[in-house]
């Protein structure tokens, strides 16, 4: 049966959600991997959804904070340049047409200038509001950033569906208290309120009063 949520406002990750942009991500982490002789599937397997100096702390829990800060500056200016590959997934162009007009903003773990090229490497629209990783204090799994996105579009965090592909993007919609729709088949494991396997499989639409009606198939 199909999932169906009625909402004020969509709050969307970018990487895996909007954007497919795993190519770069496992390009830029395998170097990463290698220069601090880790193995590249362990670092793969927690990097998805954080800041990268979160992730960095949690490889290299012994080094201090100010490296992080410092590799990850360099990281991010890495993939900003390193598009090859970075195409929509399959559904975000029709899916954020249809919300063109109503209340969404982009929250995700990029910088604002990664989030920016990313966006339109992969040809889609960004949206009226965006929070960023310049903008919060703590990555996901804190939810700062959804509360904040939800405030920045003035409804309540409970008025707002999140739309996520990783754990610790689940985790911190669950934190802030918002449904939450995993997407693609990794989010399965981490107990989003419904599962859409792609954005094909979602349907937004406008009642009179603003309410959005968003079904999952």
């Amino acid at each position: 049966m199909p999932s169906v949520f009625t909402v004020r406002a969509l709050l969307l990750d970018m990487d895996g959600t909007l954007v497919d942009s795993g190519a770069v991500v496992e390009r830029c982490w395998t170097r990463f991997a290698h220069r601090h002789g880790l193995e590249p599937a362990a670092v793969l397997a927690v990097v998805h959804g954080r800041q990268g100096h979160a992730t960095m702390a949690e490889l290299l829990p012994h080094r201090p904070m100010e490296e992080n800060y410092a590799e990850n500056a360099v990281m991010l200016a890495e993939e900003t340049a390193d598009l090859d590959g970075v195409v929509p997934v399959p559904g975000a162009p029709a899916f954020l047409a249809s919300l063109a007009g109503h209340p969404h903003a982009l929250v995700t773990s990029a910088s604002d200038g990664l989030a920016r090229a990313r966006m339109t490497a992969a040809a889609l629209p960004l949206p009226p509001v965006t929070v960023t990783a310049e903008q919060v204090g703590a990555s996901k799994p804190d939810p700062e950033g959804f509360l904040k996105g939800a405030a920045e579009l003035g409804f309540a965090p409970a008025e707002c569906l999140v739309f996520e592909d990783a754990e610790v993007g689940v985790a911190a919609a669950r934190a802030g208290g918002m449904p939450v729709v995993g997407v693609g088949p990794r989010a399965a494991a981490y107990g989003p309120d419904a599962l859409a396997a792609t954005l094909l499989d979602v349907t937004v639409t406008a009642g009179p009063d603003g309410l959005l009606t968003v079904t999952v198939a």
